[in-house]
């Protein structure tokens, strides 16, 4: 067995991005701007790669195919990672869009589906985002309202701030709105059907293509859900708090506030990630310790005994 190994993402630089990633997060790249950051992945659109101990340089998948036992005894897929860590920064609004559930996807795209889950790290005043329908919908009036530029009056839009959380099951029409910043946990998978785009042109000039018909054929067109915040349960210790934001077929989703040491219980169905998005700090178990800063991201193996975080931060833990 191998103890925590910290991860360097894949990155992306989709025209709607930014800045604040390289500004705040600490992302060395030359990719401008820069959309996302595949935080934990064995996508092949972009892997991860292990950057510290003795797998270093290699791609996460290849760690994994050859060590299936590090995901743990719940994960049922030899050796493949099943959700994707991402960081995301809209500069811009994204478009409008769908991911299909995984039966469609498997049928028409050879890859899951895509049920995801996003943490509001930042939005600046106003922001706001497109979350399901705001009433029930045919087929025929999405096409008039894309041909006629009225699709938004057909969407439910929800302002956005800072903490919030937002679940996202396939199906679901939704976007992200300029100027917010997110945590994303999803399904690995890189399915994604765009509804509409602004009619905006990539670098060499040319519209992002759309695809309405498949969007058509997975989307969920009656009214969206209630996504009102709602209190969160806050389990506090001597030096750390603990809260689920998330918990669904696919993944559960934790936030973790320590002021200087947290102690989380062993794990032997399921590995654990740890995405810093406040501060800095260490993570220890019995096979090793890596250290990390805001915008870091860990795997942690299944089977470590127990785990402790050190110092002052703020962790997104994942597990299956």
């Amino acid at each position: 067995m191998i103890g925590p190994m910290l991860l360097r993402p894949a990155e992306k630089d989709y025209l709607w991005g930014g800045t604040r990633l390289k500004e705040e997060y600490g992302k060395q790249t030359e990719l401008v701007p820069l959309a996302e950051t595949w935080e934990c992945s064995t996508h092949p659109d972009g892997p991860s790669v292990v950057a510290s101990g003795p797998f270093a340089g290699q791609t996460l998948d290849s760690v994994l195919q050859a060590h299936p036992e590090f995901l743990g005894t719940r994960v049922r897929t030899k050796g493949e990672l099943p959700i994707l860590v991402k960081l995301i920064d809209a500069a811009q609004d994204l478009s409008l869009q769908v991911h299909p559930d995984d039966a469609y996807a498997m049928v028409h795209e050879g890859q899951n589906g895509k049920t995801e889950f996003w943490y509001v790290l930042d939005a600046q005043p106003g922001a706001s985002l497109v979350c399901g329908f705001a009433h029930a919908v045919t087929k025929e009036q999405l096409r008039e309202a894309i041909q006629t530029g009225q699709l938004d009056k057909h969407l439910q839009r929800v302002p956005v701030h800072r903490g919030d959380v937002f679940y996202i099951p396939a199906g679901t029409i939704h976007a992200l709105g300029a100027g917010i910043l997110v945590a994303e946990v999803q399904e690995s998978s890189n399915v994604t059907y765009r509804v509409y785009d602004y009619d905006r042109v990539d670098k060499q000039g040319h519209k992002r293509a759309l695809h309405f018909d498949k969007a058509a054929d997975v989307l969920d067109m009656r009214p969206g859900a209630d996504i009102l915040q709602r209190p969160r349960v806050v389990r506090y210790f001597p030096s750390c708090s603990r809260e689920t934001l998330c918990r669904c077929a696919y993944f559960e989703v934790e936030r973790i506030q320590v002021a200087s040491s947290c102690m989380l219980p062993a794990m032997d169905a399921s590995f654990r990630v740890l995405l810093c998005v406040d501060g800095s700090g260490s993570v220890q178990t019995h096979m090793g310790e890596v250290r990390f800063q805001k915008g870091n991201c860990a795997f942690l193996p299944a089977s470590q005994g127990e785990v402790q975080i050190k110092g002052m931060t703020t962790v997104l833990s994942v597990r299956c």
